[in-house]
């Protein structure tokens, strides 16, 4: 300008980069939960990480311990697990669906597990209980036993007691 005034131009080099829609491997997602969820296989869970902004199968196992090193305290991610509950006259399996937050997690990624939440829930639509968790001492196989009884009512035995 002529009056002795600049006008500084920005110009941005990159574009903007904006929050990406989180997307579900639908596929494999639903024969990961059909695996778990059959009586011909030995798969007792499934668990679910983000790759980018799509959520993925990350691994399917038989032993519990096996599942619990699945979540680290950075990571968001999702789990399937079969549970044979029951007493000695009724053996039966039950399903939990576990939202894993990590304590490292940011507040924005924390925030987007409620929608990310809702996609995944479309695939893996039946199970008993929905836990939380964001420590490793929250991923205690007693506990989630203890959130299946509770979730299933009556608890019946055989009404011999040990002493």
């Amino acid at each position: 300008m002529s009056d002795g005034i600049e006008v500084e131009q920005i110009v941005e080099t990159k574009p903007r980069r904006m929050p990406q829609a989180t997307s579900v491997d639908k596929d494999a997602i639903r024969e990961a939960y059909e695996d778990v969820r059959s009586d011909l296989t030995d798969t007792e869970w499934a668990v679910f990480k983000f790759d980018g902004a799509q959520i993925i199968v990350h691994g399917r196992g038989q032993c519990f311990e096996q599942f619990r090193e699945q979540f680290g305290d950075s990571e968001r991610a999702f789990g399937y697990i079969r549970i044979q509950m029951g007493d000695e006259m009724s053996k039966r399996k039950k399903f939990i669906f576990l939202t894993w937050i990590g304590q490292e997690v940011g507040v924005i990624q924390r925030a987007k597990m409620s929608t990310d939440k809702a996609l995944i829930k479309d695939v893996l639509n039946n199970f008993a209980v929905e836990l939380q968790a964001g420590v490793e001492a929250e991923l205690d196989i007693e506990l989630f036993r203890e959130a299946l009884n509770r979730a299933g009512g009556a608890n019946y035995g055989t009404g011999i007691r040990d002493n």
